[in-house]
């Protein structure tokens, strides 16, 4: 067997050493990733000395920009849960929608207050107001719960400033406002397929238990009605949520909209930087969800404090994932996996999505698959002088959303908030997941050739 040959079994065998020590034995994710990325290094014949250097080296140059948005993007979705921003938003778009149409609201509500924070976070924070929303219209959870998850689902894997999304815009030397308007072109139609048209369907074929412990601690004691009064407007809400959105979009349209080089030009594009319109968002929420609701500095320190001990994990989650992308490429296992997908002749968009996807099976981790899969990629599109590199962000953040399984996090925050045996978590979230990410990849796949 070729040195290649034996490569790219070594890189097999680290996959399933993966998803048997994760799934089978349930061991701690960051240091299962660790492991099996050191254990690859020594199989390649990586010299030792260089084995640690390679590995730090991923992490670092993942957390150098992964780490701002993570933290940002968390103060500012903790500002809008103390200041009631997010019931705001739930209340005003299901009284717009209507009882009947509450599942198409709580799409547009995940999809709205995704946007600056990862999945689980977002879930979290919305899973209250699904209950309420579930208990005052007297449907079923899924029916409501189900649209919510699709939401957050399509948003943390293809739409900025989602880190992931971010990776890969960086890694493809994408222009995030481009990716951005695609993203909301693609992302839009699927979560509406895979959430409330999904749940439509398969709200008959699971039928839920009584008693739900999770929904009665929370809406029986810990998420009382709140009078509409005392709660921010929705203009303001709103307003403080999108405008890191709004901000980038300006910034990758900063060319367009003024003299490249004039002074105008580039303060679009300093405030169009991701971190920047972060900064700017969480400063304003300070603001407008702070202080104009009266929190004063003490709370206001509080809560952005203690809100980042639940990212840690994630950050370091996301940081293995960038010490197993430094082994992949310093033991040569990229470059074999970049020469046989070439002899496959499969285009760098499909090559994007396939990739993310072994990696979101073997890991678990759609922030993971993602970045890995963009570093490998990325090399091979810009040598190829692929001409699209906005639609291979979204093709690898379609990718890394398939086949949602045991050692994904996400899954056991469905079962155990929904209440759901395995096998129920397998037909609802596992299929939503998969339906999100082949949805989106033929969305891509027309779009690439309309474009």
């Amino acid at each position: 067997m070729s040195q290649g040959n034996l490569l790219l079994l070594y890189a097999l065998v680290s996959i399933l050493a993966l998803i048997v020590l994760i799934a089978r034995y349930r061991l701690n994710p960051f240091i299962t990733i660790t492991l099996v990325s050191l254990g690859l290094a020594l199989m390649a014949g990586v010299p030792a000395p260089d084995i640690v250097l390679a590995y730090e080296r991923g992490v670092g140059k993942t957390l150098g920009h992964i780490a701002l948005i993570v933290a940002l993007g968390t103060m500012l979705g903790k500002m809008l849960a103390e200041s009631g921003g997010a019931e705001r938003i739930a209340r005003t778009l299901i009284g717009f929608f209507g009882p009947r149409n509450v599942h198409w609201a709580m799409m547009l509500v995940a999809f709205c207050v995704g946007l600056p924070i990862f999945f689980e976070v977002g879930f979290v924070l919305l899973i209250p107001i699904v209950f309420n929303v579930a208990r005052r219209t007297g449907v079923s959870l899924l029916l409501v719960g189900l649209p919510m998850v699709a939401g957050l689902s399509v948003v943390h894997g293809l739409v900025p400033p989602h880190p992931a999304a971010m990776l890969a815009v960086g890694a493809y030397q994408a222009d995030v406002g481009r990716t951005l308007f695609y993203a909301l072109l693609v992302g839009l139609p699927t979560a509406a397929l895979a959430g409330p048209l999904f749940a439509r369907l398969v709200v008959k074929r699971v039928p839920l238990a009584a008693d739900n412990p999770m929904q009665a601690a929370l809406v029986g004691s810990g998420f009382a009605e709140v009078g509409d009064e005392q709660l921010p407007g929705f203009g303001i809400s709103v307003s403080t949520l999108l405008l890191p959105v709004l901000l980038m979009l300006l910034g990758g349209w900063a060319n367009d909209l003024s003299t490249p080089g004039s002074a105008l030009n580039h303060a679009l594009l300093f405030a169009g930087n991701s971190v920047v319109a972060l900064l700017l968002a969480t400063l304003l929420s300070f603001a407008t969800l702070g202080w104009m609701r009266g929190f004063n500095r003490e709370q206001i320190l509080r809560f952005s404090q203690e809100c980042l001990a639940p990212t840690a994990a994630i950050t370091l989650l996301v940081g293995a994932g960038g010490g197993l992308n430094g082994i992949l490429v310093e033991s040569g296992v990229a470059r074999e996996i970049t020469a046989l997908s070439q002899q496959l002749q499969l285009s760098p968009l499909w090559m994007g999505w396939s990739i993310a996807a072994l990696l979101r099976i073997a890991t678990g981790s759609a922030t993971v698959a993602m970045s890995t899969a963009a570093g490998i990629v990325a090399p091979i599109a810009l040598a190829a002088g692929y001409p699209q590199p906005e639609l291979l962000v979204l093709a690898t953040g379609a990718g890394s959303l398939i086949l949602s399984h045991v050692n994904d996090g996400g899954f056991w925050l469905v079962k155990e908030y929904f209440n759901l045996s395995v096998a129920q978590t397998f037909k609802t979230w596992t299929v939503l997941e998969t339906l999100i990410s082949i949805t989106a990849l033929v969305l891509v796949l027309a779009l690439e050739k309309a474009l």
